[in-house]
């Protein structure tokens, strides 16, 4: 295993500035995909006992980590459309997993919150990924951690990146072009 984990030698990252188009990157893609398809499958199998599946999934974690998330926000943030949003939406809010309260200026405005069955399952499925990232990160040096948070950021589109640390880390958003270095790879 750890010949496996050893890095391959890399080339030079100048594709985005040599003008050339990149070879593709069939590890990194193929790395990534299967990496993925595990990562998501610890959580499959538990929703899959519940007739669940992603997308209900997707909701419970942004609702359970931000509670009181307005559909709208829910919406921007899982980047679909409230078409896409509402069967999912529905049978949460009818298995009681999640309710919908109404806002407290406008009380049209429906606020989403996780029930304790619902905290339970969020905290369930948060715990078996976890698990996963911390047996993966066990196997690698010191600093690991940092270094998945940093490339993970890279990965996200840079207009939308400190929306994402806003989300990810519980701050609201700043002005300005860069994201704000998130506490954890500051070593909090």
């Amino acid at each position: 295993m750890d010949q496996i984990l050893q890095a391959k030698p890399e080339a030079p990252s100048k594709h985005a500035t040599s003008g050339v188009e990149p070879a593709p990157m069939f590890d990194l893609i193929e790395l990534f995909f299967f990496a993925y398809r595990d990562f998501v499958g610890d959580a499959d199998r538990l929703l899959e006992s519940l007739a669940f599946g992603r997308a209900h999934h997707r909701v419970l974690h942004f609702v359970h980590r931000h509670p009181g998330l307005m559909i709208a926000e829910l919406l921007d943030i899982l980047g679909i459309t409230k078409q896409s949003l509402n069967r999912v939406l529905k049978e949460l809010l009818d298995e009681g997993y999640v309710e919908a309260r109404p806002g407290p200026s406008d009380r049209r405005q429906r606020l989403l919150f996780l029930t304790p069955k619902g905290r339970r399952l969020a905290l369930d499925l948060s715990v078996l990924q976890s698990r996963r990232f911390a047996r993966a990160l066990d196997e690698l040096p010191a600093g690991a951690r940092d270094g998945a948070i940093q490339f993970l950021l890279a990965m996200i589109d840079p207009s939308e990146r400190e929306k994402v640390s806003g989300l990810v880390w519980n701050e609201p958003a700043t002005s300005g072009d860069k994201a704000a270095e998130p506490a954890a790879v500051q070593g909090g």
